[in-house]
């Protein structure tokens, strides 16, 4: 039988992830599994500078990174509450690097990612963390596109 005791959950704080978190937390209760919810900080890198080359400034990632601290906390306490048991987890550095690197960490069973629906030009500019994160997961990885199909929020 399928057991799924740990869930990843990256969050961006997008609509998208935010649904994306609401599924995994009734996807997580039919498996009494825990939920790891993950924001990844990118660094804020500056241009390069002729005679130091590219700088970063770590004050600026301590900011986010508490200010990440809290909406998590926040987002754990209004959504999941006291119906299941959760983790909250930031990390700095590339987003699908970090996501996998965590879901081995922890030994996830699974990764339940939210893809923003990015095409044509905007795909190539950008491309997609959770392709990437599918290609490189060390776990089956469920990405869900908006609409859901068959799920209904109603919180």
């Amino acid at each position: 039988m399928l057991k799924i005791n740990k869930i990843l959950v990256p969050i961006d704080f997008s609509d998208y992830s935010r649904n994306a978190l609401r599924y995994a937390i009734d996807f997580a209760k039919q498996f009494n599994a825990k939920l790891y919810l993950i924001y990844v900080v990118e660094p804020v890198i500056y241009p390069a500078d002729f005679s130091m080359g590219q700088i970063t400034f770590p004050a600026a990632d301590l900011d986010l990174n508490e200010r990440a601290k809290n909406e998590l906390e926040n987002l754990m306490k209004t959504e999941i509450g006291d119906s299941l048991s959760a983790e909250s987890i930031i990390k700095t550095g590339k987003p699908f690097v970090e996501i996998n690197d965590t879901a081995a960490e922890i030994d996830a069973d699974l990764i339940i990612i939210a893809t923003h629906g990015h095409t044509g030009v905007e795909h190539l500019l950008f491309g997609s963390t959770a392709e990437k994160v599918v290609r490189k997961a060390p776990c089956p990885v469920l990405s869900l596109r908006e609409p859901l199909k068959g799920f209904k929020y109603t919180g």
